[in-house]
């Protein structure tokens, strides 16, 4: 019986040793009207053999780089919330063609022009941002993480 009664005494008084719970936030997301500048930058492009020699080999006949180019996206990560507006600037100061593919969004980049889009990211997750253009893929391509507006602080 005085076993029963200390254990008891015991599970009562760890209980109330327990901190209390955080009150849950009253606040919730409020989606924002974000602007963001993408740019096609080259990294290594054929025009750039005679800058660097040893590149030739690499764009000629048979080259890793045949038929290829190696272009970016800056910033090749782009990070909102989940309900956020978007109002993209996409910018090709290039001379070649390039697209900006996100899910349901497809903008050709013609050359040498800004481009104005606006996109609502509607659901959390991470999507891949894409160039269409087979010549540039797979180099040129990123990352459009949505978070979800239950994970923003107050």
């Amino acid at each position: 019986m005085k076993r029963s009664i200390l254990i008891s005494t015991a599970i009562i008084s760890l209980t109330g040793c327990a901190s209390p719970k955080a009150p849950a936030s009253t606040h919730a997301y409020v989606p924002r009207i974000r602007e963001i500048t993408v740019t096609a930058v080259p990294l290594l492009v054929r025009e750039q053999v005679s800058t660097f020699p040893f590149l030739a080999k690499d764009f000629g006949k048979g080259g890793m780089l045949e038929g290829k180019e190696v272009y970016a996206f800056s910033p090749s990560t782009v990070t909102v919330v989940e309900g956020d507006t978007i109002h993209f600037t996409l910018i090709n100061p290039e001379d070649d063609d390039h697209s900006f593919v996100l899910p349901d969004l497809v903008v050709p980049l013609p050359p040498q022009q800004t481009i104005r889009v606006t996109y609502i990211a509607k659901h959390a997750g991470i999507y891949p941002i894409l160039c269409t253009i087979p010549k540039h893929l797979p180099m040129m391509s990123g990352q459009f993480i949505v978070l979800a507006g239950t994970s923003m602080a107050d």
